[in-house]
């Protein structure tokens, strides 16, 4: 018998200057901090049950393409990309391409760099079969 599902999630970005990922997640993304370690700031980004923390970098990224070994994209799903790329336009975030359809995956989205160079994407599925909130 397997163990019982995990319950929450969090996923740690390493920065070389965490104090302007945490304006940039608190403030620019509305991120709620929920618990402030000193050297990590941890944001909720799914409720109680998915999690984002920014950790001081112990030195320089090695790689900027995160679609190569190593990598890592932070998706954020919404319904409203275009609200959210709008907002992140208007607050000066760097914008990779207007939000676009991807049909053969079924979604809306665009990308964006955090002040550490992370690349995020906001998505929204446009096909059924993906877990509704809650």
């Amino acid at each position: 018998m397997p163990p019982p599902p995990f319950e929450q999630q969090i996923t740690f970005l390493y920065a070389e200057d965490p104090a302007a990922c945490r304006h940039f997640y608190g403030e620019v993304l509305g991120l709620t901090l929920v618990q402030d370690q000193g050297f990590a700031a941890i944001f909720a980004t799914g409720g109680s049950r998915a999690f984002l923390g920014v950790v001081q970098a112990r030195g320089p990224r090695e790689a900027r393409h995160p679609r190569h070994e190593g990598g890592v994209i932070l998706t954020l799903v919404t319904p409203e990309v275009a609200a959210w790329h709008a907002h992140l336009a208007a607050a000066g975030v760097p914008i990779e391409a207007p939000p676009a359809q991807d049909a053969t995956t079924g979604i809306t989205h665009f990308f964006f760099r955090d002040p550490a160079g992370y690349l995020l994407e906001i998505q929204r599925f446009d096909r059924p079969g993906w877990p509704e909130p809650g």
